[in-house]
């Protein structure tokens, strides 16, 4: 009884070691991996006594790994040692039969580094745009886009369009739609719209949010983030005129949510006693300067106070919300 006891455990150990912790399918003929594992199988053919032709045997089926022959025959291809690919499996003659690309997930490194989505919106119109950390020398494309909220009980499906660019995520109380920016210079971001969110109920519902990206080697990264948009807003800059001069106005940004009543904004004020010329950002350190903070709409007018001021700087956020600071303007004075 004991000998059988101890063969069933060597025998449990045997199928843990050889096999890895996850793997879930991504799209179609996309196969992600969880590393560490020592060997798992891939399969060239479900069915291949009903697929392969009558002359063809299962051990003639042979395997490539990046365009490059493997000695492994057969209609199973055992993976092995965390190594991603482009695996295709062929007939004797060379026709292709099956191809599988796949990814390995660290989980370690994605928890040690510890790296979320920056997700901001200009409004409340349910747009918002997310962006994620660049990794030096690994490049990256966006492979997978989720996007649901959170207290949605119904499953969320997500395609993207023959492009690779447009995804879609639906279910019974949301729907997304989301953008990979085609620029090559800001691959890292995508800008994301929530079709069914109205601005002018309560939001109770968080947006979660996950971007895959498949990186150099056959890496799969993954970036998270949940949020209101209450939580991200942030309006655009202000634009400043001079009426006269000690007297300057701004309005709204045109890209804010109206009607401005119901959508209002603080502004804070800074007046400034230096006036670099070659300063790219004159409002940049104004920790130290006394502001001023009022709420107001349409259009705002100020009359500087303080002596010798040469740059006035007027930044606004939402005034109802503990949201973020748009960008600071500047204006100069006589």
């Amino acid at each position: 009884m004991k000998l059988f006891v101890l063969t069933m455990v060597c025998v449990f150990l045997q199928v843990s070691l050889h096999n890895p912790t996850g793997h879930w399918t991504l799209l179609p003929h996309i196969l992600v991996v969880e590393a560490p594992w020592d060997q798992m199988p891939l399969r060239c053919l479900e069915k291949p006594a009903e697929l392969l032709r009558k002359d063809a045997k299962i051990e003639d089926i042979f395997w490539r790994k990046d365009g490059n022959e493997k000695e492994q025959k057969g209609n199973t291809y055992m993976l092995e040692a965390s190594l991603g690919g482009n695996f295709t499996c062929h007939s004797k003659d060379g026709s292709l039969l099956n191809h599988t690309v796949v990814l390995i997930q660290d989980n370690d490194t994605n928890q040690r580094r510890d790296e979320n989505l920056n997700c901001s919106a200009t409004n409340y119109n349910g747009e918002f745009l997310c962006s994620w950390p660049k990794l030096t020398g690994l490049g990256g494309k966006v492979a997978f886009i989720k996007a649901r909220r959170v207290s949605d009980n119904y499953e969320t499906q997500c395609s993207v369009d023959k492009s690779g660019r447009r995804w879609t995520c639906s279910s019974g109380q949301s729907n997304f739609i989301c953008s990979v920016d085609k620029k090559k210079k800001r691959k890292r971001k995508i800008s994301c719209r929530d079709e069914q969110h109205c601005p002018f109920t309560e939001e109770s519902q968080h947006i979660d949010i996950t971007v895959y990206v498949w990186r150099k080697y056959f890496y799969l990264d993954n970036y998270s983030k949940r949020f209101l948009l209450s939580e991200i807003v942030k309006p655009d800059k202000v634009e400043i005129s001079k009426v006269n001069n000690t007297m300057i106005q701004w309005s709204y940004p045109s890209s804010w949510s109206s009607p401005y009543s119901y959508f209002p904004l603080s502004f804070e004020i800074a007046q400034l006693r230096r006036g670099c010329e070659r300063c790219k950002d004159l409002c940049g350190n104004i920790k130290s300067t006394e502001t001023l903070t009022f709420n107001s709409s349409d259009v705002c007018q100020f009359r500087v106070t303080q002596r010798r001021t040469k740059v006035v700087c007027v930044r606004a956020k939402d005034a109802l919300c503990d949201s973020p600071w748009s960008e600071w303007s500047h204006i100069r004075m006589s």
